[in-house]
């Protein structure tokens, strides 16, 4: 089961009625709808239930607050990382690869500045008068950090990058790697470019890299 499925919703039977799939969907596609056309604030329980017309019980089934049904709406549009097919290319080819097949998504992700930003904030904003808390921006990190993070922890944790590299915190060097691509998109100054990610990548590996043995 998805994150989707299992946080964001109230049962598992949404995953098996048919009724509650379709009310769920359209819930989501209105709030993708309101999202788009009017941002973070467009999505409240009203507008929701008016554009979607399913019932506002019916939508509490699917999602605790408006925060919930906005961080399911985010994790829906929200492209998702493909990692690059194994090779037996080396280790810096690997991340630059790596990196810029995200640096492409993060560019072509027309919301992705906007989830940054509303995961950026810590606590979910409240609309439409309702009670909002961390666990919807919290799901919604922890749903984000496991499709750009993964791909990364491969690599890094793999025995050849061990071999290769002195010893490094995880945590950090990956922000050190995606920081400058969730930066970049978040504040618009500047895009991301294949060029970009060898730098990135040179960086990283001149400061880990392993001297040789004399």
């Amino acid at each position: 089961m998805s994150i989707q499925s299992s946080h964001f919703s109230h049962g598992d039977d949404d995953d098996v009625d048919p009724r509650r799939i379709r009310s769920r969907n359209r819930l989501l596609d209105a709030a993708e709808t309101l999202l788009r056309n009017g941002g973070i604030e467009a999505v409240t329980i009203d507008a929701v239930t008016k554009t979607s017309k399913v019932a506002r019980t019916t939508l509490y089934r699917h999602f605790n607050n408006s925060s919930d049904l906005l961080a399911a709406t985010f994790e829906r549009l929200l492209p998702k990382v493909t990692p690059p097919p194994p090779t037996n290319g080396t280790l810096r080819e690997r991340l630059i690869e790596l990196l810029a097949r995200q640096a492409a998504l993060f560019a072509e992700a027309p919301l992705h500045a906007t989830a940054l930003a509303w995961i950026s904030l810590g606590r979910a904003t409240s609309t439409a008068g309702d009670d909002s808390d961390e666990h919807s921006t919290d799901v919604l990190r922890v749903s984000i950090v496991e499709q750009y993070c993964k791909p990364f922890e491969a690599i890094l944790q793999s025995r050849e990058t061990r071999d290769e590299l002195d010893d490094f915190d995880l945590e950090l060097v990956l922000c050190q790697l995606i920081g400058p691509l969730a930066f970049a998109r978040m504040t618009g100054l500047h895009v991301i470019t294949e060029h970009d990610c060898v730098h990135i990548v040179d960086d990283f590996l001149a400061a880990y890299q392993r001297a040789a043995d004399v």
